[in-house]
């Protein structure tokens, strides 16, 4: 759009009229800062959309990218600050129209999140999975640990007198006495007195 401005009735074009805002607004100091912020631009942790809209609004201060013959140079330095996966796989196409470029970067950009996203989950899900699984295990040996150990240290033998086993499993081919703790023979045709089966004495 033009517009005519003073008595002259002179042309003014937008760039002109940036060009002016630039100046009475922005010192040269600031207007060099946002140049070389420009020059210097890169994705980060930014999105495609918004690396594009920085890109736009630092453009304005080098006037250069902002005229037709430099599409080809603005597509070129906008395509260098892009993530090394988004630019390689827009640098095969060779887009040298910037909105172009800007759609299907953005398209890469965020196909390339969601996967990144979902692989994540997936492998969380994997992780929180093999961790049940490991705890439900570590139970369960603790479990039999602890069943086992019930069994070698539980019963009482009521052939040899000794803990840890059933008379059915004692090893011992003799009987013990319980009225006079010897072996060879059992309580019921005992001749002796009774004793203490712990002491052995008498009485």
């Amino acid at each position: 759009a033009r517009q005519r401005l003073g008595a002259g009735g002179v042309a003014i074009t937008w760039e002109m009229f940036k060009r002016e805002l630039w100046v009475k607004y922005f010192s040269a100091d600031v207007r060099n800062k946002k140049v070389v912020e420009f020059l210097e631009l890169k994705q980060g942790n930014m999105t495609v959309a918004e690396y594009a809209a920085k890109f736009e609004a630092l453009s304005a201060f080098s006037p250069y990218y902002n005229t037709p013959e430099a599409e080809y140079d603005k597509c070129v330095k906008s395509e260098s600050g892009l993530h090394p996966e988004v630019k390689h796989l827009i640098g095969f196409s060779e887009i040298r129209d910037f909105p172009t470029l800007v759609n299907k970067s953005r398209i890469c950009d965020e196909d390339g999140r969601a996967k990144s996203n979902y692989y994540k989950a997936a492998n969380e899900n994997k992780r929180k999975g093999q961790d049940r699984g490991k705890a439900y295990e570590d139970r369960n040996k603790r479990s039999g640990e602890s069943s086992k150990g019930k069994k070698n240290n539980g019963g009482f033998c009521y052939k040899c007198g000794e803990k840890g086993h059933k008379s059915y499993e004692c090893p011992k081919k003799e009987d013990k006495c319980f009225k006079c703790g010897r072996l060879g023979h059992k309580a019921d045709v005992c001749r002796e007195g009774v004793v203490c089966f712990n002491c052995g004495e008498g009485g």
